[in-house]
Parts: structure tokens; sequence; C-alpha cells
């Protein structure tokens, strides 16, 4: 065995992934021109929490590459594990998006320099 592998991995190699039960997806960065703040994520969970008994927050910044073109976007994602979102998923992803929306707006209103939507 090489001795790099001898060390805790940096990278992984993940073959199987879970799908999560409802993934919203927040275009944060687009609309607000920056990052959202740990503090401003613990807000979201704290909304959240009334009504989904497990979630993940994920803060990304995803870079998208093809050809010519070169994108950057900062994104806060919640996901609902499949055995979280229940026999109505649909009606609990629009739950989501409306306490992510008023979140979101929230957050925006909260900073110097906001603009408007």
């Amino acid at each position: 065995m090489s001795p790099l592998f001898d060390e805790p991995a940096i990278s992984l190699l993940v073959r199987e992934q879970e799908e999560p039960g409802i993934e919203v997806r927040v275009n944060f960065g687009v609309f607000a021109g920056r990052h959202v703040t740990p503090a401003e994520i613990d807000e979201l969970a704290l909304s959240l929490r009334g009504f989904l008994p497990s979630f993940a927050i994920v803060s990304e910044v995803r870079h998208e590459f093809a050809g010519a073109v070169e994108a950057s976007v900062h994104q806060v994602v919640v996901e609902v594990p499949q055995e979280h979102a229940g026999d109505g998923p649909d009606l609990l992803a629009e739950q989501i998006v409306f306490a992510a929306n008023g979140w979101s707006l929230e957050c925006m209103a909260s900073r110097h320099g906001a603009g408007e939507l």
C-alpha cells in the first residue's frame, strides 16, 4: 500500500449517495449579493424546527464550468431525509419554501445596502 493511503483521507470517493426525501435550494447569493452567515443559518434552522423533525442545512458555493462559461453561485440547501418527508412531501416542501423565502427576505432587509427584489 502506498504511504499516501496510510494517512486519513482528505478526498473520498462516494459510490452510493442517499437522496434526500425533500431538497429545497435557496439562491441566496443571487439575491443577497453575499454569502449567508452562520448566525443566519441558525435562524433558518430555528424557523424550520417547528415543523421538521430532522433536516440538514448546507451552505455551498457552486462553481460550474462548461466550455468558455464559468459560473459561481452561493446557495443554501435544506435537505429532509426520506424517512421524515412523510406521506405528503409536496405540502411539506411548500412549507419549507415559504419559510426559506421569508427567512431570505429578512436576512436581506437586515443588512445595510440591501436592494429590493
